[in-house]
């Protein structure tokens, strides 16, 4: 933050609010969020939706 309130030549560009949703792959993000479950103690097992 203080770089871009010293600097009046920065600009600052919002990257908008799903950047992160959109740069992980879905495999990495089911992968992280199943792990995170087994580590609460949860069994985990995913069946494909119909």
């Amino acid at each position: 933050m203080w770089h871009l309130l010293s600097d009046p030549d920065t600009g600052f560009h919002d990257l908008g609010a799903d950047f992160y949703d959109t740069r992980i792959q879905p495999d990495r993000k089911k992968r992280n969020h199943v792990r995170r479950l087994e580590a609460l103690g949860y069994r985990v097992t995913l069946e494909p939706a119909a």
